[in-house]
């Protein structure tokens, strides 16, 4: 079985993550074939497009959200996503019930000898009205007949978890600020997110593995599995693995892939990227050795913003007053500054709307 390093796996996961070459696709199709951009801290999928999408106006974004061709929810690993509006209605169902295990998994004593079905159904009702109800506006609605839990604990059941629904703009918008107001998915969809599928078969999953692969291959099953945080997938990954091709990588792992997936030739040299926070280029892996060292491992959870210079993590960035602020994880190359530098103040000219392309980069590490 053929081996593939660490920099081979580099190179395939920038061509799959649009970071190799910047695509000309409309924003919905990125947002597809990316199975969605985590989106918790709403202004970083604007930077996360524009490093992928050649020309990418912010104003596209905006209005597929206004649209509602894509919609902001809690969805993979129970954290935000923006994903399009088909695979949202396609993929709610299916990720319900570890959405309520991770809810659980913080506020389990607090929902002893709750109904969590009963709840469910309330929270539907309640939010059946289509008024946008905040998450605390939501709990205190229920509290009434649910007084044991907390209200966040409350709040976050029905609303990241037991009952699908939509985070509505303008939250999410470009260059907007303002809070979360929840509807209720189907209504602000226009129909119901598809049923669970008939027991013994997971076409959702099957369907998951595809996509995974096409935006993350090669990978291995774990690294499915931290991406999205799903049960049940080695049933799926069987079912398809007649379609998919076999790698391993250094450790020795099994890596799986689609056949006509890209591949590059790993010597391709990869241009300077600037990733927004909670970027899944790094966080939709179990194993990250490809795009970032165990040394600087953490950033990916701990919502730094990172540079990648020749497809690896080697700086950190901010943005403020204008101006785009690297700081060097290591040393950079005469020619890889330069290239930081360059690309760092175009950064700067699309978060300033034009009005600056500073760019200042801190001493080296190390």
């Amino acid at each position: 079985m053929t081996v593939l390093d660490a920099r081979a796996l580099n190179r395939a996961t920038l061509a799959r993550q649009l970071l190799l070459d910047r695509a000309d696709m409309p924003v919905a199709d990125a947002v597809a074939h990316l199975c969605g951009l985590q989106a918790q801290e709403p202004q970083e999928p604007f930077t996360g497009l524009w490093s992928r999408l050649r020309a990418f106006d912010p104003a596209a974004l905006s209005e597929a959200l206004l649209e509602r061709d894509v919609v902001r929810m809690h969805l993979m690993r129970r954290t935000v996503h923006l994903v399009t509006a088909a695979d949202a209605l396609a993929w709610r169902t299916r990720h319900g019930a570890m959405l309520r295990q991770r809810v659980l998994g913080v506020y389990r004593r607090e929902f002893d000898g709750v109904d969590l079905d009963a709840l469910a159904k309330a929270g539907r009702e309640l939010l059946a009205d289509g008024e946008p109800r905040t998450m605390a506006e939501t709990a205190a609605a229920l509290a009434e007949r649910w007084p044991e839990p907390t209200r966040r604990a409350l709040g976050e059941m029905v609303v990241a978890a037991l009952v699908p629904v939509a985070q509505i703009p303008p939250r999410g918008l470009w260059r907007t600020k303002a809070g979360v107001r929840n509807v209720l998915l189907a209504s602000w969809l226009g129909r119901e997110p598809d049923p669970p599928a008939p027991e013994g078969t997971d076409p959702v999953g099957a369907d998951l593995v595809r996509r995974y692969l096409a935006a993350f291959g090669p990978a291995a099953s774990a690294d499915l599995r931290a991406w999205c945080g799903l049960a049940g997938l080695p049933a799926a990954v069987a079912a398809v693995r007649g379609e998919l091709v076999s790698f391993r990588d250094e450790r020795g792992r099994e890596l799986l892939d689609l056949p006509g997936a890209p591949r590059p030739d790993p010597a391709v040299p990869a241009p300077v990227r600037f990733l927004p926070a909670f970027d899944n280029a790094l966080l939709g892996y179990h194993d990250r050795g490809r795009i970032v060292d165990d040394a600087h491992r953490g950033l990916s959870v701990e919502g730094a913003r990172v540079v990648l210079v020749d497809g690896r993590v080697a700086a950190t960035w901010t943005a403020a007053q204008d101006t785009v602020e690297v700081a060097p994880l290591r040393r950079l190359s005469r020619a890889e500054g330069a290239a930081v530098a360059e690309e760092g103040a175009a950064l700067a000219a699309f978060l300033s709307a034009g009005a600056s392309d500073r760019v200042r980069i801190a001493a080296d590490a190390g």
